[in-house]
Parts: structure tokens; sequence; C-alpha cells
């Protein structure tokens, strides 16, 4: 097959670019990046490897090789993993088809340093290659194949693919380097990059041994070679082995990360189910967090032995940024995701490893504020998920959930319902929020008038995940959460006889107003009536406790489902002036037009679309010139 010239993917040329101007100061990660990849293929090798012996090909030992040439100036990285077809050269090189590049691209400031954070957290291992080579050449057979795939770039926009021969299977790299990178055409600095990078990794990465001197001086080559680094997994030594510097390495072996963890747990669990469980939290989110196709996440190990990374059974979708790795000593090699789906023991180890993170980021709520204040920024939104998806858990998510506050609003801080709780008013016995749509819309949202008035802390609830929350936590440390827009609104406890008898009174002079307010809109609203809530604003809209909250109906129609919509209650503020000329026009031609107008403000007040604006602009103008 003759050379094919190919461009690269527009979102590739970008980000060359960016590698070879955003990661110079730290240009030893290719190293690391490159052997991290080899290990994945090594290990997706022994996995497939278990249902077909055959593609071992006979060579059994999986390994990494490292080596430099000073004349020709190139670093090689081989290894005897699984290999790739020409199709996935393709694939994985040319093209960068994942969730969130257009995002990606969209939050890169110029800023070497800010970009080289967003450029870890979209991961990118194999292009860290053009950080010190001006060419690129790679040379792949996947096992099992015959044909072999060259590709080489000199990462200026083209690539090219030839059929080649290739003896073993697996993947070559060479680097070809630029002109002021000899750096790493030494022993010892390659030997220390590994060492420092990849020491955990579970295969023996290689390079030739030290030449020997003879009695006169003279260098003699060695032709053998020897391990670099460690070559046993992680996860099986002893947490007193293990630096937090190696913890942090692993990590970013683990998740192609470039920054460092937030926190760790390690920990080997032995009784009814033997495994051992290393599990880490980012501190950023990655850029396909809600991509529900991605493929990230726990990887699973039975004796040492890769089987598979992301299973839905090893951990939830509420934790599904966890990363890191669980390592099982009962299940079988040949275990699929099938098995894997009727597995009492994998619910156990889930069971297991859910709490554990659970406990680390209770750990970092009650002991490092300023990780768990960044951890919240990152991931609050999907922790929230878990209040519905893991009821076992529900009060221990709960507790780590935060919020929005009409307590803190000026300061824009986020409370725990813990700390919710530990600032009831005396005689509360509610813990009151409401929903909308923004967090403007929140604070500024009529129904809270009377709680500032009072001084009654409520929950600003603005993430659209926050209605699912609500709507499967009932209750929290015995209070029943209750909205301030759902219900007839009771805050007797805090009102003295003279308050409640103004109200009766007020709702006895209005009684033929209410129902002539309810005649002029009739089948609109469920009934009107006088409300306690309002201080400023002249009305609102309430539903009934059981019926489904105006922000959720307005949230499932956006994402085109049916719904059967409830009628809502209109209340209404007898001290406000516009109620009071409501009052006077109670027997006056222009009485439907008043009602209306203060329904339709009432609607617009708590964030909703006006069935037909330009009625309400025409029918307002008409109230003003009158």
């Amino acid at each position: 097959m003759s050379k094919e010239t190919l461009g690269f993917q527009t979102e590739v040329k970008q980000l060359l670019q960016l590698m070879i101007h955003s990661l110079y100061s730290n240009k030893e990660i290719f190293l690391r990046e490159l052997v991290s990849n080899a290990s994945d293929a090594c290990d997706k090798l022994r996995f497939a490897a278990t249902q077909h012996a055959d593609l071992y090909e006979g060579d059994g030992e999986l390994q990494i090789k490292v080596s430099f040439d000073k004349d020709a100036r190139t670093i090689t990285i081989a290894d005897n993993g699984i290999g790739m077809s020409r199709d996935e050269v393709v694939a994985h090189i040319g093209t960068i088809a994942r969730s969130g590049t257009k995002e990606f691209f969209s939050q890169l400031t110029g800023d070497s340093a800010k970009d080289s954070h967003l450029i870890g957290q979209f991961g990118v291992g194999f292009y860290s290659a053009f950080i010190i080579a001006d060419k690129v050449t790679l040379t792949t057979r996947r096992a099992g194949e015959k044909e072999a795939t060259q590709w080489e770039s000199a990462g200026d926009g083209e690539y090219t693919l030839e059929q080649v021969d290739k003896a073993g299977r697996g993947t070559e790299i060479v680097l070809h380097l630029k002109e002021g990178e000899d750096e790493f055409l030494n022993d010892w600095r390659l030997r220390s990059i590994i060492t420092k990078y990849s020491d955990h990794i579970s295969l023996p990465i290689l390079m030739q041994k030290r030449a020997e001197y003879d009695d006169e001086g003279k260098e003699i080559p060695s032709t053998e070679l020897e391990a670099v680094n460690q070559a046993n997994a992680l996860w099986t030594r002893s947490k007193s082995e293990i630096s937090d510097e190696q913890y942090k390495e692993f990590y970013k072996h683990v998740a192609h990360d470039f920054e460092d963890p937030l926190a760790w747990s390690h920990a080997r669990i032995e009784g009814r189910q033997e495994y051992t469980e290393l599990l880490f939290v980012p501190k950023r989110a990655p850029f396909d967090l809600y991509d529900r196709d991605r493929r990230h996440g726990v990887k699973l190990y039975v004796k040492r032995v890769f089987i598979m990374e992301d299973s839905e059974k090893l951990m939830p979708q509420y934790l599904r940024f966890v990363r890191g790795v669980i390592d099982s000593a009962d299940l079988p090699l040949n275990v699929s995701r099938e098995i894997l789906q009727q597995s009492r023991d994998v619910d156990s180890i889930k069971t297991g490893c859910v709490k554990k993170v659970l406990s680390l980021l209770e750990d970092l709520r009650d002991n490092r504020a300023d990780d768990y204040a960044v951890f919240w920024q990152e991931f609050g939104k999907v922790i929230k998920e878990g209040v519905g998806e893991d009821i076992a858990n529900k009060e221990r998510i709960a507790g780590l959930c935060r919020f929005a506050s009409t307590a803190d609003e000026a300061a824009g801080e986020v409370v725990g319902l813990a700390d919710y709780l530990g600032r009831l008013k005396e005689g509360q016995d509610k813990i009151y929020y409401i929903t909308a749509d923004t967090l403007a819309a929140a604070k500024n949202s009529p129904h809270l008038e009377v709680f500032r008035k009072k001084g009654i802390e409520v929950l600003l609830l603005a993430d659209r995940v926050d209605e699912w929350l609500v709507s499967s936590l009932n209750e929290f440390d015995g209070r029943k959460l209750q909205s301030v827009a759902k219900g007839e609104l009771d805050l007797s406890q805090f009102e003295d006889e003279a308050e409640k008898k103004q109200q009766e009174e007020a709702a006895n002079n209005l009684k033929d107003v209410l129902e002539a307010i309810k005649g002029a809109l009739g089948e609109q609203v469920k009934d009107v009536r006088v409300t306690h809530r309002l201080t400023d604003s002249p009305a609102c809209l309430v539903v009934e406790n059981h019926d489904m909250s105006a922000n959720l109906e307005r949230l499932l129609k956006s994402a085109g489902q049916e719904v059967r919509s409830s009628k809502p209650i209109l209340e209404i503020n007898p001290e406000h002036a516009l109620v009071q000329k409501l009052k006077a026009e109670a027997a006056g031609e222009r009485f439907g037009d008043w009602s209306q107008l203060l329904l339709d403000q009432a609607l617009l007040a708590e964030g909703a679309q006006l069935e037909d604006p330009a009625a309400f602009v025409k029918r307002l103008n008409k109230l003003v010139l009158a």
C-alpha cells in the first residue's frame, strides 16, 4: 500500500499548537504520558487474552522499553501491548471525537499557565510528544493481525499513513528531537523521569544497562536490559510504604490528569469479599462529566489483571467523577459486564467503595473547608443527583449538599442543611426552600417577602437537579422540607394575636372581591385567596403541596415532555395599592383587565412565559392611559 497523506481534524491542529507552546515549562511529562499509554495498551491485551490466549502470539511477557540514540537524536518508547489497526490509528490520533471539544477551546485564554490546566483536564497524552519533538513516527500492529501501520507527522497539520512490516505486535513511537532538547538524550535524565512519574506501573519499564568500564577506564557498552521501575502495582503496597507524591503520580497515570488529586482513599478489605480499593477525588471536573457515553472512571482488576474500566456496577452515576482502581481477589478472570450485573460480590464491593468515598468527602467537608469548596464548585450538581439515586445513603449525601441561602445572599456563600438547622428560629420546625430557573429569580421571588420580614432563612435552589433532589428528600434530620411556594403558609408560631386578627379582617373585607376575581379569571386559576406571604408585591402564585411545582413543570416542558398542567392558586396582598384599586373597581368595566393584569404579573414574577404577551402589553397600556 502506498503512503497516504491525511489532514488532522481542526481541533487537533489547535491542540498541537497549545501542547507546543503552553507546556514548555514542564517538558518531561511527555515521557510520563507515553509510558502511561503503553501501560494501558498492555492492560488491554492482558484482558483480551483472557478470552483469546492466542493474542499473546507466544510472547506473554508484557513490557515497555525506553531507549535513545544520541547520533540520530531520537527517543523510542515501545510496548508489546494490544497495538492498533489502521482505522484505530486514524480514530485515536487523527481525530478528537469527544464531548466538550468546542467548550474546551472556547475557554482557552492564551495564558500558558492557565491553559496547561485546561489541557490536563481534556486529556491529550499522545500529543505531548510534540513538546520536544519536531517529528514523530509511530509504528503499530494490532495483536492477531498481520498488517502493521506507520503513522508520521511533523505536527504541522498533516500526517502520513503507510502499510509496513513489523515483526512483533504492539506500538513503537520514535521522537525526533527538536534543536535544543538534547538534555533528554541522557540515560540518567530518562531514568529519573521514569522513577519520578512511572515507578508505580506494574509492568517492567526496561532500559539498557549502564555501561561498565575495564581496568584501563575504557567504556564497555551493555546489551542487557534492566527494569528502571519497581514494577509492582502501587495499590498492593502498604500505605506506609507510599509517599503522597507517589499517590499523586499514580492518580495522574490512572486519570490522565495533569493536576494533583484533591483527596484519596486506599484500603484493603478482608472478610467475605477480599479486595483493595485506591480511589481518588479529582480537583477539576473533566469536560465530559455530563456526557452519558463517556468511558472513564474506576478500573477493575482481578488479581492485578486489568479487566475493564467504567463499569456502572462499580460506582454509581452520581460518583462518576471518581478515579482509581478496585482489585478483587474473588472474581473470575473471565468476568464480563453481564456477570457483573448479576454478581452479589460486585454489589458488596460497590457498597463498600461508595461508603469510602462518602467518608472521604465528609472528611473534606469537616476538616478542609477550602478544598471542599473547590470540590463543590466542580462536582456539586453531580453529587445532588445521588439524593434521588442512592436511597440507602440519601441522608449522608444530603448532608454533603450545599445551597445558596437568604442568610448569606450578600456574601454569595453556600450553606449545608446542618448549617441551616443550627440557625433555626425558636419554634421553627421546617426547612424552607424555593426553586427557580436562576439564582436571581429565586432571590427576587415575592414568596420570600414575609420570610425576610420575620428573619426566617430560606434555601435558594436554582440548579435544574434541585427539583429532583427535593422530590426525593422529604426531610433531613427529622425536619420536614417545605417549599415556600406550595400549600397554605402557616407561620402562626411567629405571629402575635394582633397580626392574626388583622389577617382575618382583611380576608373578610375582601371576600366579595376574591369571588369576583375568581369569576373574571375563570379556568385560569384553581382558587383566589388572601396571602400571608407578601409584604411588597400585589400577588403571587402557589400550588397545592401534592402538585408539581411551576418550575419543574417548565423544566419538563423545555425537555420536550408532555406535562398535564395543574391550575395555580392566586394569592393577593390585601394591603397593596393595586389590590385596593381592584376593590374600588369591583363594579367597573375594567375589573376584568385589572384581574388579568394581577395574574400576569404573578406569572412573570416567578419566571413563567405569558401565553399572549401582546395582549398583556395592550391591556397594560390601556389601564395606564385610562
